[in-house]
């Protein structure tokens, strides 16, 4: 996104050349975004992506001429969604100035990184008049580039506007994500504690000069090192941001060195006994580190994605279950059995083959697949 969008977008050049006015209706699929910058142009690809239209206003961004508005008043004049893509310290002065072009027939939502803020000028600036929900995509340009899934929304309803709520659930569906409710105060605890300090990490290791540019690094160090190149490509111009205006990023950040500190001490006082094997008394546990188990966050994140996976499968069997009641239907017709076994070994046949080129288990997918043949039999029974 822009990286100051907030003092320009008060002062409205004229329209474009195609010299649009503004219009007092809005159509269900045309999405506005105010702020153009690196994610505005993301989501944007997201909304186009999904057959929507796409208007886009940034003073200080190259917005393309398909989508480009002229003004902040043309940019909302058509629009049903309209999202605050600007950065959060400069939200309060782009909703105000955009506020006299909106009706309440739109809904506005932002896609910042903290959302007790955002909620907050959103209650301000728009109150009860103009319906608002505040959101935090947990993807960016990166996360889209590498054609990451899911994507994945965190939705702050807006008691007064229930309604809006669900059409901003409803858009982020059909662009493609899942969508979590929080309240902006849960979000932004977590928040704290994942995002803040990554950032925070990140940053302090980056000042610190440490295993940059070396020929070597353990796994351990590579896996961090990610982090690091995630967080200086995706979003690093958001450290500042999510550590300030996050109101729970400093006691996070805080408990955080208080427990560096302490482990540095214990290795300082280890180290004055001379013992480099054995912990000082009272700190056997100091240098363990716990098995995270069940607790594991890539163990968690692969089990979310395996049942996103495993529902994607449950739709698909029940359309072929529908395919084969219309194949049963057809064979009541010609007066066929339903058992075509000849039908079925080369079903089995050829599952193997794709199972072989996929280097599956072929003998599996073959068990699989005699299941859902089994099944599709008691269908058409």
């Amino acid at each position: 996104m822009s990286g100051d969008i907030a003092a320009p977008v008060g002062r409205e050049p004229l329209l474009s050349g195609a010299g649009r006015a503004p219009v007092a209706t809005t159509r269900d699929d045309i999405v506005a975004i105010l702020g153009y910058g690196r994610f505005g142009r993301a989501l944007g690809q997201l909304v186009t992506e999904a057959g929507l239209a796409l208007r886009a206003y940034d003073p200080d961004a190259d917005v393309p001429a398909e989508y480009r508005a002229g003004s902040l008043g043309e940019l909302a004049s058509e629009a049903a969604l309209v999202v605050i893509a600007v950065p959060v310290p400069g939200m309060e002065s782009a909703i105000v100035a955009l506020r006299p072009h909106l009706r309440p027939s739109q809904v506005v939502l932002d896609v910042g990184s903290v959302k007790v803020r955002p909620a907050a000028i959103l209650t301000q600036t728009l109150g009860d008049a103009i319906p608002w929900c505040a959101t935090h995509p947990l993807f960016g340009p990166l996360s889209l580039a590498l054609a990451e899934r899911p994507l994945r929304v965190v939705l702050c309803p807006a008691t007064a506007h229930p309604d809006a709520a669900a059409r901003v659930r409803a858009f982020y569906e059909r662009i493609g994500c899942e969508v979590i409710e929080q309240t902006p105060e849960a979000h932004d605890r977590v928040m704290a504690h994942t995002h803040a300090l990554t950032f925070f990490v990140a940053k302090g290791m980056i000042d610190a000069g440490a295993g940059m540019e070396v020929p070597f690094a353990p796994p351990s160090f590579q896996a961090i090192a990610r982090t690091i190149e995630t967080v200086r490509s995706d979003a690093g111009h958001l450290f500042a941001a999510i550590a300030r205006d996050n109101p729970f990023a400093a006691a996070a950040r805080k408990q955080l060195v208080s427990a560096l500190s302490s482990i540095d001490r214990a290795l300082d006082a280890q180290e004055a006994t001379g013992e480099a094997g054995e912990a000082p008394a009272g700190d056997s546990t100091r240098f363990a580190i716990p098995d995270l188990g069940n607790r594991s966050p890539e163990l968690k994140q692969a089990r979310e994605h395996i049942d996103v996976l495993d529902r994607e499968i449950m739709r698909l069997l029940a359309q072929r279950a529908q395919l084969s009641e219309r194949a049963a239907q057809a064979k009541a017709k010609l007066g066929a059995p339903v058992l075509d076994a000849t039908r079925e070994a080369e079903i089995i046949g050829a599952r193997r083959t794709w199972a072989q080129d996929l280097k599956l288990d072929a003998e599996a997918i073959s068990d699989v697949f005699r299941a859902i043949l089994t099944m599709s039999r008691r269908a058409q029974r």
